[in-house]
């Protein structure tokens, strides 16, 4: 599997991503951009997608009954060398399943991510998943 995305500049505060028929707009501001992503917020929402892209790949094969997801991610940047220090995050899933289902659910989101197995070996990543 592939993926391919395209960047382009727009002018000093700002930039847009394209990917198929999507568009995002880039904070790529030195001001910083507050109707954008930074790339470190960029990488947070990549990783927030991925669980819960995650999240709905095994929920029909675990049966696992699924009313809502949220995902709150927090990142902290280190100067030297600039790099994600630490990422904590939270999925918030509104079920009634029992807690070992839960449990099932969070391990599978950790086994098969791309995003998240792309990221965990280089940052102190860790995170709960808990019932709404």
């Amino acid at each position: 599997m592939t993926f391919h995305v395209t960047s382009r500049r727009v002018d000093a505060h700002g930039s847009l991503s394209h990917c198929k028929n999507a568009e995002i707009a880039l904070d790529t501001d030195m001001a910083g951009n507050p109707d954008a992503f930074n790339p470190a917020e960029l990488l947070l929402a990549a990783l927030s997608a991925c669980m819960i892209k995650g999240i709905e790949r095994v929920v029909p094969i675990l049966k696992f009954e699924l009313r809502g997801v949220q995902v709150i991610v927090d990142g902290v940047r280190q100067d030297v060398p600039p790099r994600m220090e630490s990422i904590r995050y939270e999925i918030i899933v509104d079920t009634d399943e029992p807690d070992r289902r839960i449990d099932l659910l969070h391990d599978n989101v950790k086994k098969y991510g791309t995003v998240f197995n792309t990221v965990a070996p280089g940052t102190d990543l860790s995170g709960v998943m808990r019932r709404a």
